[in-house]
């Protein structure tokens, strides 16, 4: 079993900056691929960064990009999130998770974490 633990959320002002982490443990493949998702009250579960199985290529959704970055530490099976330039609409609990694979679509993932609560106050 495959364990997540994400942290680094927060209470911050709008245009302010998080750095959220993602330490993976248990039976994880040599082979994986991380990332992460949003859910705010009342909507659905969205995308928000991952890398794909082909090297270190990164793809974002489309609301975060060219203010959050992903990025990864194999040697500590961590994934990080860091998010800049936040706004209120930003304010969702963020789950990581894992894929071990290959193959299916980049946003179909078989791992996840409990979550960690980001806020961007206006």
């Amino acid at each position: 079993q495959v364990q997540l633990v994400e942290s680094g959320g927060g209470l911050v002002q709008a245009g302010g900056s998080l750095r959220l982490s993602c330490a993976a443990s248990g039976r994880t493949s040599s082979s994986y691929r991380m990332g992460w998702f949003r859910q705010a009250p009342g909507k659905e579960r969205e995308f928000v960064a991952a890398f794909t199985w082909s090297g270190d290529n990164t793809v974002y959704g489309g609301s975060v990009k060219g203010r959050f970055t992903i990025s990864r530490d194999n040697a500590k099976n961590t994934v990080y999130l860091q998010m800049n330039s936040l706004k209120p609409e930003d304010t969702a609990v963020y789950y990581c998770a894992v894929d071990q694979r290959p193959g299916g679509s980049i946003r179909r993932f078989d791992y996840w974490g409990q979550g960690t609560q980001v806020t961007a106050s206006s």
